[in-house]
């Protein structure tokens, strides 16, 4: 039986959490969702969850308690993901610094409003190869709208960057101006020890709107996944590299 992950944050489904239940639904990875008003059920940290994901889910729904249990289970070899968002990482209300799972995360997590929002272009960029940037076209890259600042520790690495730009348009050709690369995607294995070992992936931006931009319709092709009444349709390239980035931290 495939190790369950356990989803915290986004929304109630349906709503934007639809995207990354739709994705995991679609490649057969079990799940339970927790909305962002719910603080985590206890089956959240039973044996059988391998991964645990957290997106727009503000600390302050995870009594001590379950915090503990959490960073426990972390420690003993589960994956952990963040994903960007207002209620994620410090953000606007996310306030994960003052937690004890900010040291367990690839990234150092700012002590104020670390939430971009930029009006023009993003790139992802590719920095490093890596297993869950395999065969994906990032010679093609996507474009987002916004992100979570953050730094890499120094034990972790970052995969893929974003790459800012300044758009200009006068008579002629649009004028493209870089304004510099941040950290987007940074993760780190930590190696086998007496506790076990587990995979930590931390995404800057998010993974539905509006943040994620037009990294959602990322793919030559569509995928339509239905879920009910509920359904998403979104880019195959942008399906992929979430279900590489799922299946790459659970180990």
């Amino acid at each position: 039986m495939r190790p369950r992950i356990a989803y915290l944050g986004d929304s109630p489904l349906p709503g934007p959490a639809s995207y990354l239940a739709g994705i995991m639904t679609h490649y057969g990875l079990p799940f339970l969702h927790v909305p962002p008003e719910a603080p985590p059920p206890e089956e959240a940290f039973a044996e059988g969850v391998g991964l645990y994901i957290l997106s727009d889910y503000p600390s302050v729904r995870i009594p001590a308690d379950s915090m503990r249990r959490l960073c426990e289970r972390v420690r003993d070899g589960a994956g952990l993901l963040m994903l960007g968002g207002w209620e994620s990482y410090h953000g606007l209300g996310g306030d994960y610094d003052a937690t004890p799972l900010a040291e367990l995360l690839p990234v150092v997590i700012s002590s104020r409003d670390d939430r971009r929002n930029w009006p023009q272009l993003i790139l992802v960029r590719k920095r490093l190869e890596h297993p869950i940037l395999a065969a994906l076209p990032f010679d093609r890259p996507p474009g987002i709208g916004g992100y979570n600042e953050f730094q890499a520790r120094p034990s972790a690495t970052a995969i893929l960057e974003g790459e800012r730009y300044r758009i200009h348009c006068a008579e002629g050709p649009a004028a493209f101006t870089a304004e510099g690369r941040f950290p987007l995607l940074v993760v780190e294995e930590k190696k086998r020890g007496p506790r076990g070992a587990g995979r930590r992936a931390c995404l800057a931006t998010d993974v539905a709107p509006h943040w994620v931009g037009g990294f959602v319709d990322w793919g030559d092709e569509r995928l339509t996944v239905r879920m009910g009444a509920d359904f998403i349709e979104v880019g195959a390239w942008y399906a992929e590299f979430f279900r590489n980035l799922l299946t790459w931290t659970l180990g």
